[in-house]
């Protein structure tokens, strides 16, 4: 050997991946830390380093089932967590999820992976929202597919464009990702805008994937309707987990269920149970507080209500931006996000990512930026309201401060 360094570089299968909210911005934020910084987080959907706790009943169930949770279990999961989990689809109208139709996985995000790995080729198209949470079209990218981005309305709360989803549809398209309550903007979708997917989808024999993570984290009365509980007689890929409505992240606890009609699916199903066996099996701790929280008290519930603190913070954060001169945002109805819009010709904006990057080192603020999200332009980002509101306060003073001198160079 010439004794020459062998340089390895990265996989091309990440050319196109990208993953902002944890990107340059954070990692700069994070040298600040080092640097004995105090950065104010409104970037992460983490619920526990902001006060909210699990409900006691789940971390003793949790510390209950440990000495019997060392081992591995069914590579789809505990009988006990996936027999709740289908109980759970009744309550939500899902059509046909058996217990074998049913996988745990550490989080949604593992499974959502699992999905797209185990259905894409080279060449076939899956319809995504913009914005999106990123994952799913990275998850797309790596498995060799690729993401068509159908637009959503700002001046419609954030609905999905129906004609612009239907005019992107191609031979290659082999499924629709929706994702409601939506992530980054807050939106929930009311029963007509999911019956015109469904038609699209209908139409087009498309497989409906459903991220419905957030679905327990509902305010103003309104109620979510699962997308699969409106296509009996097609096939819904639906993603839900714990981490947010009962505050567990850390737990790792999400699952995947397989609804409505499955007869042209089975080599796809094959796929999925191999892969799921290649993993092993899911975190079994995790699994084991599934029963319990979704058969006990909605503890999530009081803190969506009026004089609740998502709701009020809510309350809070839509007024506060509002009051920014050249900012305008939409009121969220569901989750804990929020994505306003800035003036890009009153700020000069032709970066979000230098935007957020000049927020962070004069505010110490940490947002995200919009096109972290696939969003089509530079003008938005997305807050994460869950500090309290004394925080929160602070943050939007600091903030209204910053736009009032911001010009981008």
């Amino acid at each position: 050997m010439d004794g020459s360094t062998r340089t390895f570089t990265k996989s091309s299968k990440l050319d196109n991946v990208c993953y902002d909210i944890r990107g340059p911005v954070m990692d700069e934020a994070q040298r600040m830390e080092a640097l004995g910084s105090k950065i104010t987080k409104l970037n992460i959907g983490n619920p526990a380093p902001f006060g909210f706790a699990a409900p006691d009943e789940i971390v003793l169930d949790l510390i209950y089932n440990l000495r019997n949770s060392e081992g591995y279990s069914d590579s789809r999961g505990l009988f006990s967590a996936r027999k709740a989990i289908m109980q759970y689809c009744q309550l939500k109208n899902i059509p046909n999820v058996g217990i074998d139709d049913i996988f745990t996985g550490n989080g949604a995000s593992e499974l959502i992976t699992m999905s797209m790995q185990g259905l894409l080729d080279k060449g076939d198209e899956i319809l995504v929202p913009s914005p999106d949470y990123p994952l799913w079209t990275a998850a797309i990218t790596l498995a060799g597919g690729t993401a068509v981005h159908y637009l959503c309305d700002e001046q419609s709360d954030w609905y999905p464009d129906i004609e612009d989803m239907r005019g992107k549809v191609t031979p290659n398209t082999k499924g629709i990702v929706v994702i409601n309550p939506n992530n980054p903007t807050g939106a929930l979708y009311p029963r007509e805008i999911l019956e015109q997917i469904v038609g699209i989808a209908r139409e087009h024999r498309l497989l409906l994937f459903a991220d419905e993570i957030y679905d327990r984290l509902v305010m103003d009365g309104e109620k979510h309707v699962a997308l699969a509980s409106l296509a009996p007689d097609l096939m819904t890929v639906c993603f839900n987990g714990l981490s947010k409505s009962h505050r567990v992240a850390g737990y790792r606890c999400g699952w995947m269920c397989l609804a409505g009609d499955k007869r042209g699916a089975k080599d796809y199903i094959d796929g999925l149970n191999l892969l799921a066996k290649m993993r092993l099996c899911s975190n079994v701790p995790g699994q084991s507080i599934v029963q319990t929280a979704l058969g006990g008290y909605q503890s999530a519930d009081e803190l969506l209500k009026p004089g609740g603190r998502i709701y009020e913070q809510r309350e809070y954060i839509y007024s506060a931006l509002n009051d920014i001169p050249g900012i305008s945002v939409v009121k969220p109805k569901a989750a804990f996000y929020i994505f306003p819009k800035m003036d890009i010709e009153k700020f000069h904006i032709r970066s979000d990512t230098q935007f957020a990057l000049d927020l962070l080192k004069k505010t110490k603020i940490l947002i995200t930026a919009g096109t972290g999200f696939n969003w089509v332009a530079p003008d938005h980002f997305r807050i994460v309201y869950l500090p309290d509101l004394e925080t929160l306060h602070d943050a939007m003073a600091s903030m209204k401060s910053f736009f009032a001198g911001y010009v981008q160079k």
